[in-house]
């Protein structure tokens, strides 16, 4: 379903300029039975609360922009109980993976299927990880948010962040 939303999407709005855009978001819950609800940080409210979490690559062009990939968040308490995966029903061999390596995934699978796309853009929940490296090797241009004290490695050498960037 995953590849043919894609390539649905790729029909009407595929432009080699385009960018693809990474983030999560929280699905507020009052259960704990949900796939993946536990009581996590959400942006969507600001702080820590009984929720899902999904992370999305929004596919951006000048022709208009969807999502074109999707992979719910299973945090560890939930990876860690063969059990309670059994009973929400989640495949065999998934288990835990963090935001940032799911986002990679998600770029993996959009430049394997010939997504074309110059850009990658995300916050600092993705900035932070080896997402950056994976890009460069790529060929993919990037805007990645850290944190302010984050220390990013340059072209030639270690460069430290000293002041937030005002755009």
């Amino acid at each position: 379903m995953r590849d043919l939303v894609r390539d649905y999407v790729l029909e009407h709005l595929a432009d080699d300029e385009a960018v693809l855009v990474l983030d999560e978001t929280g699905f507020l819950k009052q259960g704990h039975a949900s796939c993946g609800v536990a009581r996590q940080y959400t942006g969507s409210v600001g702080k820590i609360t009984n929720c899902q979490i999904g992370v999305f690559a929004a596919y951006v062009s000048r022709h208009g922009h969807a999502f074109i990939d999707r992979a719910l968040y299973l945090p560890k308490v939930w990876t860690d109980d063969p059990e309670r995966l059994a009973a929400a029903h989640v495949p065999e061999g998934i288990g835990f993976s963090t935001k940032p390596r799911m986002a990679q995934d998600m770029i993996e699978r959009a430049i394997e299927a010939n997504t074309p796309f110059a850009w990658v853009a995300a916050d600092s929940v993705y900035g932070v990880s080896h997402l950056e490296t994976a890009l460069r090797c790529a060929g993919r241009g990037y805007v990645l948010g850290v944190k302010g004290a984050h220390t990013v490695k340059a072209w030639a050498r270690w460069a430290h962040l000293t002041s937030k960037m005002q755009l």
